[in-house]
Order: C-alpha cells, then structure tokens, then sequence
C-alpha cells in the first residue's frame, strides 16, 4: 500500500512543524550537525530554532552537569557551559570536578568535536597515552591556571516577533 508511507511521511512533517517531536539534533545543515544528544535526557522540542536549542542545553547543562556526558560532540558554547561550573567548583576549593573534567575529555578527544578553548585541544595532546587520572589531573591543572579565560559572557539572542 504505498498510500501508508505517505500518510506517515505527512503525519511527521506536521508533528515536528508544531513542535510535538523531540529532536537529538541540529536541522540539516546546521553549523555543528555533527552534534547529538540523547532525547531522554534533554526535550527539545522540533520547532525551536537551533540557537534556542543550544540555549536549551547549555542551561541543562548548567542546571545538572552530569547530562553533558549524554552529549555527541558538544558545541564550543556547551562546553564552555560545562567549563564554568568546573571552573566555579575549583573556584570554590571543593571536591575536585574529577568526574565533569573526565566528560570533558571524551568530548574533546574526537577530532569532530570542535575546541571551546584556544590550547585546550594542545593539552589534551600532551597527555596523550596517559593513565585516565593522570590526564584528569592535568587538565585540571591547565584549567586553574588559566585567569578565566573562558569567563566569556554570552547575551542571549533574544528573538522578536
């Protein structure tokens, strides 16, 4: 029955244009469209635009750190996102951000995920080969040194209409 395929077809187009689908992805054609995410984790709705969609993320991420290990080669603005909860926790002298450093390295080791922060891929490279808590230490070495560099504010785009 080729009718069914085509019904469905419609069905969907109309779910994700009202905004009733979750999406694990950019629209096609977006800058970063290698990045994912896992739907039980984040409710993006279909009809957001990718910037409010990112927003959406970061302030996830912001809110519950841990979520940022359910993201596929996150976005510059989501990992700076995470960057500044470790930042504020080594800021603070509390326990060590071991576990969120550690999500920051298996995003930033694929090659497709692009750099947050100038150098930070060049740290991640002298630590290549090492034991996992070694690399951890380092990085959270790298990242107290830094004089928050990646303190960067960003406005949100706020959109009319």
């Amino acid at each position: 029955m080729p009718l069914l395929p085509v019904i469905s077809s419609l069905l969907s187009r109309a779910s994700r244009a009202l905004g009733l689908e979750s999406v694990d992805a950019f629209p096609p054609g977006h800058r970063y469209s290698h990045t994912r995410w896992d739907r039980a984790y984040f409710d993006i709705a279909s009809d957001l635009t990718a910037d409010r969609m990112e927003t959406a993320i970061c302030e996830a991420i912001t809110n519950t750190p841990t979520v940022f290990a359910h993201i596929t080669h996150p976005t510059p603005r989501m990992q700076r996102a995470l960057l500044a909860v470790i930042h504020a926790r080594l800021r603070r002298g509390s326990t060590a951000p071991t576990d969120l450093v550690a999500m920051l390295i298996d995003a930033c080791d694929s090659p497709r995920t692009p750099e947050a922060l100038p150098g930070l891929r060049a740290a991640l490279a002298t630590t290549e080969g090492y034991d996992p808590s070694m690399r951890i230490a380092h990085l959270q070495a790298w990242l107290a040194d830094m004089p928050a560099a990646f303190d960067v504010i960003e406005a949100p785009v706020r959109v009319r209409g």
